[in-house]
């Protein structure tokens, strides 16, 4: 079966091996779900990501989630915004800043996949694809 919003699904499947406490969690691979990887992880969000691959058709993502001493994750919202039933795009100026600054926001940009902070560095803005504390 077809997914129809594969990057809700990432984000559904975090969600569900948070609320589970899992250690990892497995996604299908594509280009736009690595550059949210390598966002989550470069903010201190998740542990790890590496690509793994079956064969050479079949390649999948494996995300370490974090969780702090207390056992509570690091990640207690992950949402999706744009949809592709109802496209949400900001200029430059309109960029969010979650939770003053604790949290992200993540931007499908001409310079690539950004996270809010370097989309307003970069001087750009884009598609809000979703927000992440």
């Amino acid at each position: 079966m077809a997914i129809s919003d594969p990057i809700a699904d990432m984000f559904t499947r975090v969600r569900n091996a948070l609320a589970s406490r899992h250690d990892k969690v497995i996604i299908p691979f594509s280009n736009m779900k690595l550059a949210i990887a390598k966002i989550l992880k470069d903010e201190g969000f998740i542990k790890y990501y590496e690509i793994v691959s079956e064969d050479l058709r079949k390649k999948t993502i494996k995300i370490g989630l974090k969780y702090d001493d207390s056992g509570r994750s690091l990640i207690s919202t992950i949402r999706r915004i744009s949809k592709p039933g109802r496209r949400h795009y900001v200029a430059k100026k309109e960029i969010p800043k979650v939770l003053n600054g604790f949290g992200i926001s993540i931007l499908s940009t001409p310079k690539g996949v950004l996270s809010g902070r370097a989309a307003r560095l970069a001087n750009v803005g884009g598609e809000y694809i979703g927000k992440v504390f």
